[in-house]
């Protein structure tokens, strides 16, 4: 029996995919394996930094979650066709957001923390936890 067709594909979508998209991944791959959920987890930037930001890296570790191996990577708008949920982490793109797709979205406006001082990364990691716990707690609902 593979459980493959209920996997849920899910992307956080920022501009930058340096800081907030990628604490949303990290997060997410986190919450995923501890809730026995199965999901898909990616997130993408209309434009990309090419880099995790080191403040990121530095406040997720601080919660035992390691994302400095993640990529920053590229997306276009028909590839979130293929995803079942689409978190924009605040989206200032408007060429990109909203996007019409098959599954679920919201935009989080969750402010970015770039270049910013470290309380300002504490406080969107924060944030971010908390909406993952949030979006897995309803998925684990429908999913099982």
């Amino acid at each position: 029996m593979s459980a493959a067709p209920n996997k849920k594909r899910i992307i956080f979508v920022c501009v930058g995919n340096s800081c907030r998209s990628q604490m949303a991944e990290g997060f997410a791959k986190y919450y995923a394996k501890k809730m026995g959920l199965n999901a898909e987890i990616r997130s993408g930037g209309t434009r990309p930094q090419g880099y995790i930001h080191p403040e990121a890296i530095k406040v997720m570790a601080e919660k035992g979650i390691d994302i400095s191996k993640q990529q920053s990577k590229g997306i276009n708008p028909q590839e979130l066709i293929d995803f079942d949920v689409v978190i924009a982490m605040g989206c200032s793109d408007k060429e990109v957001c909203p996007v019409n797709f098959r599954g679920v979205s919201a935009d989080w406006g969750i402010e970015d923390p770039f270049d910013q001082p470290i309380e300002a990364y504490r406080k969107t990691r924060d944030q971010i936890e908390s909406k993952i716990k949030e979006l897995f707690s309803t998925i684990s609902k429908y999913s099982n």
